[in-house]
């Protein structure tokens, strides 16, 4: 009767299903938590990338203004001479590359006030003049 029960007992050593579930059910909660932290972390450094672009193509601008005496018609700019150039031996490559998109894959918007501009990434939501848009 002893051989018997010791053979029953080495039989339950193993989990049983509902216990292997339990672990994988809260093992996914856990990790659901840990990407939607995420998701909110890597939606903050978007924003930070935008907002460090956005003042660096603003320093550019102000510093093509003061050597062209005029800002330009568009961002590239920045990068190319344009053909409505009044004076191509004024005009000096201000960045590397052409205009990135920002974050969001999405031009920056550039508009000219006068003698001001506005330069801004419409954000996350893709639509201009809502409270997530980003300007230097």
């Amino acid at each position: 009767m002893k051989r018997r029960m010791l053979s029953q007992s080495r039989l339950r050593r193993g989990f049983t299903l509902l216990e292997l579930l339990l672990v994988l059910v809260i093992l996914v909660v856990i990790a659901g938590f840990g990407i939607q932290a995420f998701n909110g972390t890597r939606e903050n450094a978007k924003k930070k990338q935008a907002k460090i672009t956005l003042g660096m193509l603003s320093a550019s601008l102000k510093q093509y203004e003061m050597e062209v005496n005029n800002l330009p018609s568009a961002l590239g700019a920045l990068y190319e001479m344009p053909s409505d150039i009044s004076d191509p031996s004024n005009w000096v490559q201000k960045i590397d590359k052409p205009v990135p998109s920002d974050p969001w894959d999405r031009p920056y918007e550039y508009k000219l006030n006068g003698s001001k501009f506005e330069l801004r990434s419409i954000g996350p939501d893709g639509q201009s003049g809502t409270e997530d848009d980003i300007t230097p």
